[in-house]
């Protein structure tokens, strides 16, 4: 194994993935509405999507298969929606949850997130299908062979996966205040509104051109 060129890669996806995002908004805002224990789920969810993407990515680069840019556009506008119908879900719990004083004598929700919630969001952009075509031959050469290198590539990039979402969880667990965890369930309702906003812009400008 190819052990510089190994590093260089988990350090390249430790960067990628601890870069806020759609699935560590939603990390976030399902440990700070439902505990650590529903965000670990739906972390299980997104890796789990990751592992079916990767594969995806693993088959067109063994088959040379051509992709149609306006199905991978309309697949991504359905994901956009989705993200958007969560994050506005988010966002109207928090402004219409009781008072902070009133909220913390009440049992908390069940809120958002979940492992199947997990795995629509991580899945939800097929063109991530595009960027680990792209990604993984630049590190295809870390074993002889091509199975045994999407394998190592696959599992490394679902161990940093995983330990990155788990910080995420970890930060958000030691907040405990209900004041605060109301701010980071709002924000992070605005930052997957935004996401949504921006790929619905961006796929509707691709199916037009």
């Amino acid at each position: 194994m190819n052990t510089a060129l190994t590093l260089t890669y988990a350090l390249t996806v430790l960067l990628l993935i601890a870069t806020p995002g759609p699935v560590v908004a939603l990390i976030v805002n399902t440990a700070a509405a439902s505990g650590s224990r529903k965000a670990m789920f739906t972390a299980v969810g997104t890796n789990w999507a990751s592992l079916v993407l990767i594969g995806a990515a693993a088959w067109v680069i063994l088959t040379s298969a051509a992709i149609d840019k306006a199905w991978l556009s309309g697949m991504s506008l359905l994901g956009c929606l989705f993200i958007g119908y969560i994050a506005v879900g988010t966002l109207r719990e928090c402004l219409q949850a009781p008072a902070v004083d009133e909220a913390e004598l009440q049992p908390a929700k069940a809120g958002r997130g979940g492992l199947w919630q997990g795995f629509m969001v991580g899945i939800s952009n097929p063109k991530d299908i595009i960027f680990f075509i792209a990604f993984f031959p630049q590190f295809i050469q870390i074993t002889e062979s091509f199975g045994k290198s999407m394998v190592v590539l696959s599992l490394l990039w679902v161990l940093i996966d995983f330990a990155v979402l788990s910080l995420y969880i970890f930060a958000i667990g030691k907040i405990t205040s209900q004041r605060s965890n109301r701010l980071i369930s709002l924000a992070s309702g605005v930052v997957l509104l935004l996401i949504a906003a921006g790929g619905l812009a961006y796929n509707l400008k691709e199916l037009a051109g």
